[in-house]
C-alpha cells in the first residue's frame, strides 16, 4: 500500500469537449487518480468560439464530473483550430502562457505529459503549435520527474499524410527526431509491446511498456444490447466507431462494403463518428442506399448498445497504438476485423476473437468480414472469447500499473540531489 498521496501536473493538448480516445482516456485517467486520492492540476486546451458550435454541445464527459473533487484544480490553455482539421485544438505558442510559472505555483512530484507531440505542434509541423516541450524547463530545474504518455504511432501519422516519397526523404532524419523528442523526458510510455520495440529501434530512449490504457469492462458488455439502437433491424451488422480521418483509413470500408455483400446478402455496414472525411464519406455510401449508415457522432448508452448490437466491429487504420474502441468491443462481446499493424496482435487472436487482415487491402479485410458473417458457429465461438480476452485491460487494473510506475519515478528522484529551487 503506497502512504503518501501525490501531486501530479497533467498536461494533454486533447480533452472534452475535443473528441479523440486522448479525451477520453485523459478525462478517466484524471478521474481515477483523484478517486485514489491524489491531487490532479489538468493544464487541457480552452474551447472557445472559433470551432464549431456542435464541439461544445456533444453530451461528454469532462471536467463538470472533475470540479467536486476538492484535490482537482484545472487550468485551460489558449488554442485555436487545427489547420486541416477544425474541430480539434492546436496549443498557441508559449508566449501566450508559461508553462514553467503554473508548475511553480503547483509544485508537482511528478510531471505527465499525455501525447507530447501534438504539445509540441508536431502534429502541425510547428507552424503554430506550442513549439517546446512542455513542463520540461520546469523538469530539469527542479529535478521533476517528468513522463511523456505515447498515444499516437506518430511516425505512421507523419508517414501517411506526407505519402511514402516524402515520407522516405525524411526517413534518416526521424530517428534524430525521435531520440531528441524522447530524451527531454525521464521515461516515455507505450501501452503496445509492438510500438515500444518500433520506436526504441528508432532511438526512443528511456522508453517502457506499461499497460496504462484500459477500458471500463463493467461498463462495454455484451448485456448492452438491451441500448440496441436499431431494435427491429435484424440485419447482419459491420460497425466501426471512431473519427472520420484519412489516417483511420474509413475510405477502404466504403472499397470492402460491396465485396462483402455479394456474399452476405442484406449486410449492414454502420460508420459511427465524425471527422473531416464526413462529406467524401457520406458522398461515396449514397450509391449503397440503406446497405451503409452513416450514423455521425454516438454518445453515451446508444454507444453502448452500437458496441454490443454489432456482429462484427471493423479497424482497417494501420497508425493505432493499442486502439480503445477495438477492446471496447471486444469487452462488448463483438469479434473484431482489424489491419495488422503494430498493436492489433496484441489486441486480436486470429480464429480466437477475431481475425488480422492484410494492411491496405479491402479484398483482404472484406474475406475475412466474410468468414465471420457466413459461419455462425465460428462467429458465436469467437463472440464468447471475444470479452475474457480483454478483462485483463479493465481500466482499474491499468491505472494500478500506471500509479506504480509514477510512484517509482518520484522516489527515485528523491534519491537525486535536487537543484537551487532559487531559480525559479
Amino acid at each position: 500500500m503506497h502512504q503518501s498521496k501525490l501531486r501530479i501536473a497533467l498536461f494533454t493538448g486533447l480533452y472534452a469537449p475535443f473528441l479523440t480516445g486522448v479525451s477520453v482516456a485523459v478525462h478517466q485517467r484524471v478521474r481515477w487518480l483523484l478517486q485514489q486520492g491524489h491531487e490532479v492540476f489538468l493544464v487541457h486546451p480552452q474551447f472557445n468560439q472559433q470551432y464549431p458550435k456542435k464541439v461544445g454541445d456533444r453530451p461528454m464527459p469532462g471536467l463538470d464530473e472533475l470540479k467536486s473533487y476538492p484535490n482537482f484544480s484545472a487550468y485551460s490553455f489558449p488554442t485555436k483550430p487545427l489547420i486541416f482539421y477544425k474541430s480539434l485544438p492546436q496549443p498557441l505558442s508559449y508566449r501566450h502562457w508559461s508553462d514553467t510559472q503554473l508548475l511553480a505555483d503547483f509544485q508537482p512530484d511528478i510531471i505527465v505529459v499525455e501525447e507530447a507531440a501534438q504539445m509540441r505542434g508536431i502534429y502541425s509541423a510547428l507552424i503554430q503549435g506550442y513549439g517546446r516541450p512542455v513542463g520540461v524547463e520546469y523538469a530539469q530545474r527542479t529535478q521533476t520527474p517528468i513522463i511523456s504518455v505515447f498515444h499516437t504511432d506518430i511516425v505512421a501519422y507523419i508517414r501517411y499524410y506526407l505519402g511514402d516519397v516524402l515520407f522516405n526523404l525524411l526517413r534518416p532524419i526521424i530517428p534524430y527526431m525521435v531520440k531528441q523528442f524522447s530524451q527531454d523526458y525521464n521515461l516515455n510510455i507505450f501501452s503496445s509491446r509492438e510500438q515500444l520495440v518500433k520506436y526504441q529501434n528508432l532511438g526512443c530512449h528511456p522508453s517502457e511498456y506499461v499497460p496504462y490504457q484500459g477500458i471500463d469492462c463493467e461498463k462495454f458488455h455484451p448485456r448492452n444490447i438491451c441500448y440496441n439502437p436499431i431494435p427491429d433491424d435484424n440485419r447482419p451488422t459491420i460497425l466501426f466507431v471512431g473519427r472520420i480521418t484519412a489516417e483511420k483509413n474509413v475510405p477502404q470500408l466504403i472499397d470492402a462494403y460491396p465485396l462483402i455483400a455479394a456474399q452476405i446478402p442484406n449486410v449492414h455496414l454502420v460508420i459511427v463518428g465524425s471527422g473531416p472525411l464526413d462529406a467524401e464519406i457520406r458522398k461515396r455510401a449514397e450509391k449503397f442506399g440503406s446497405g451503409i449508415t452513416i450514423w455521425g457522432e454516438s454518445h453515451g448508452t446508444e454507444l453502448l448498445g452500437w458496441f454490443a448490437r454489432a456482429d462484427v466491429f471493423v479497424n482497417p487504420s494501420v497508425t493505432e497504438n493499442f486502439c480503445t474502441t477495438t477492446n471496447e468491443a471486444l469487452a462488448s462481446g463483438t469479434p473484431v476485423v482489424a489491419a495488422l499493424a503494430p498493436s492489433t496482435t496484441e489486441q486480436v487472436t486470429p480464429g480466437k476473437n477475431g481475425f488480422l487482415a492484410q494492411p491496405n487491402n479491402p479484398t483482404d479485410f472484406a474475406q475475412k468480414v466474410i468468414e465471420i458473417l457466413s459461419q455462425p458457429e465460428l462467429k458465436a465461438a469467437m463472440a464468447e472469447q471475444a470479452r475474457p480476452s480483454i478483462v485483463q485491460y479493465d481500466w482499474s487494473a491499468c491505472m494500478e500499473k500506471f500509479e506504480t510506475k509514477l510512484y517509482e519515478l518520484v522516489q527515485t528522484s528523491h534519491q537525486v540531489e535536487p537543484t537551487d529551487m532559487a531559480k525559479l
